[in-house]
């Protein structure tokens, strides 16, 4: 296993606990007056007041409402900085941000009459030319089909099921039900599972384990990383002790991990989230007596998954895997974002934050690039989006819509915190520092 660094990457990437401030904004020269960004702001967040000739809207919708919340805030901040960064305003249009809610309090997670009707809303207004979301990669197979039949482009700061984009990746009808009008006008910024699933696998080979068993929650994001991950580790010789989903609901898991521990592995890989029990997942496995490692993918990525197991449970044998790398170690414009965020939250950004602004700075590159600017236009420039030079590197969006952005991280638990291990994946220039 690499050395471990001391390096805090602040990995929160389905929830976490940092402050959101809806009424801060950034200019990327560090230099404006209070006045001036309070005049930005007031142009990122106008709720429909200037809903008229001239006005161009950008909606994401996220889940608000839960323990998602600190996380997404942190990806609205970061939408709202990039659009700070222009003035709010692109070739005499007013640039408007909403901030749409896909989550409910019945929930306390995004919610799928919610996430439809918010994809029905951004349909019928004529205004709205880009849709930022989802988090989910279960709420992004809801809205991609309607928003697919208004040629309505979206762009994902979260997603990584890879189905959403690749043939052959998830199920037989998969991406093509989400595309009914025959386009693609689905692009995320973010790395796949295909991608994360092997890496963990690969990690788990690296720390010389030799049997592996697999538990995941049943969803779209944790049984497909689970797939990939069991297809992965069998090619790399190692033995799969069990493969089963869990009742996300229940109270423990106790009696599986009992289960788990006479299966004599010695890792553990769940596929699942921080809001899919994976918290109670890992504590169990340690009240057994499971002394092997554990692995999981982003979805438990943030403060409160270490929370929900209890940092003890956790150190120094569970790795996380995250689809990118932690604001810590990204260089050139990434470091320029981090300290820009820094300066003006007051905190350091976290993980997903920084796509939330690549996702807006690609959107609206688009919509400057548009020759017209109406939605058929905007998807097109996004669409030819190409050697993008922005936070997360040197990138484009590939034929499915897909970031060619390969870089991946392994994290661990250390104090009650995640800390960087080791960069995995290729790089793209300028936006990833070398090992």
């Amino acid at each position: 296993m690499p050395a471990q660094r001391s390096t805090s990457p602040n990995c929160s990437a389905r929830g976490g606990h940092s402050p959101y401030h809806p009424a801060l904004t950034w200019r990327p020269s560090m230099t404006l007056k209070t006045a001036m960004l309070a005049a930005a702001l007031a142009l990122a967040t106008t709720a429909g007041a200037l809903a008229q000739s001239g006005t161009l809207k950008i909606v994401s919708s996220l889940p608000r409402t839960g323990s998602a919340n600190a996380q997404t805030g942190s990806i609205v901040n970061g939408i709202k900085m990039a659009i700070a960064e222009v003035g709010g305003k692109i070739d005499g249009y007013e640039i408007v941000y909403e901030d749409w809610d896909d989550a409910s309090p019945q929930r306390g997670n995004w919610d799928p009459t919610v996430e439809a009707q918010n994809a029905n809303r951004a349909v019928t207004d004529p205004t709205i030319v880009g849709y930022i979301g989802t988090f989910n990669s279960g709420a992004a197979k809801i809205a991609m089909p309607e928003l697919n039949k208004a040629g309505l482009v979206m762009i994902s700061p979260a997603n990584t099921y890879s189905g959403l984009t690749k043939p052959g990746m998830g199920e037989a009808n998969e991406p093509a039900i989400y595309r009914p009008s025959g386009s693609i006008n689905y692009f995320r910024v973010v790395p796949t599972d295909d991608l994360q699933g092997a890496v963990a696998a690969e990690h788990v080979a690296s720390s010389g384990a030799k049997k592996v068993f697999i538990l995941h929650d049943r969803e779209l994001y944790g049984k497909g990383i689970a797939d990939v991950f069991q297809k992965r580790a069998k090619e790399l010789g190692i033995t799969v002790a069990g493969f089963e989903g869990i009742d996300t609901k229940a109270s423990n898991y106790k009696s599986l991990c009992q289960k788990v521990k006479f299966s004599k592995a010695d890792a553990v890989f769940f596929g699942g989230t921080t809001q899919s029990n994976g918290g109670q997942v890992a504590k169990d496995l340690r009240s057994v007596g499971f002394t092997g490692i554990l692995v999981v993918p982003d979805g438990c990525c943030e403060e409160a998954f270490i929370q929900a197991a209890g940092a003890a449970n956790l150190e120094g044998n569970t790795f996380v895997t995250f689809g990118g790398l932690p604001p810590s170690e990204l260089t050139g414009r990434g470091a320029e974002f981090r300290e820009g965020y820094r300066k003006m939250f007051g905190f350091d950004p976290e993980a997903y934050a920084v796509y939330g602004y690549e996702s807006a700075r690609v959107l609206l590159d688009a919509i400057k690039r548009a020759p017209t600017k109406d939605r058929a236009a905007i998807l097109k420039a996004v669409s030819s989006t190409k050697d993008f030079d922005g936070a997360l590197g040197i990138w484009s969006f590939d034929v499915n819509g897909d970031t060619t952005n390969r870089v991946m991280s392994i994290n661990a638990v250390k104090d009650g915190k995640f800390v960087f291990v080791h960069r995995a994946g290729d790089a793209p220039t300028g936006g990833a520092k070398p090992e």
